[in-house]
């Protein structure tokens, strides 16, 4: 699995949204055992405890839980990946609205140039 970290935003952050992009594409299904701290850390190439806070945030965020038996899971409930999945829309809508507005673009002017290069693709 490929990992990319830059050194912009706290690694643990980059972690957390890597492995919930994961969740959400189903590399990690519903009800699923997470690999451990240890593992995604060596394969991560990080500190431990860095993979630790990421997991954390994960069960916070309602994505993953921790079983005493069983390590971590992926949560079950599919409203918490759904509402996770449709949070993360909206964001990269907002990123696409900025994008267009340092271009020059209002909303409207980019919802247009959207569905013209849509036409144009297909």
């Amino acid at each position: 699995m490929d990992w990319k970290l830059t050194g912009d935003r706290p690694i643990w952050l980059q972690l957390k949204e890597q492995i919930t992009q994961r969740i959400i594409l189903g590399e990690y299904p519903m009800g699923s055992r997470l690999p451990t701290v240890r593992e995604l850390a060596t394969e991560a190439g990080v500190n431990p405890n860095t993979m630790q806070r990421a997991l954390a945030e994960l069960e916070t965020d309602g994505l993953a839980e921790s079983n005493r038996t069983a390590g971590r899971l992926v949560t079950t409930d599919a409203a918490a990946v759904e509402r996770v999945r449709s949070r993360m829309a909206g964001k990269c809508i907002d990123d696409f609205y900025e994008g267009m507005g340092q271009l020059g673009y209002d909303h409207a002017a980019a919802r247009k140039k959207l569905e013209e290069e849509t036409e144009d693709g297909e």
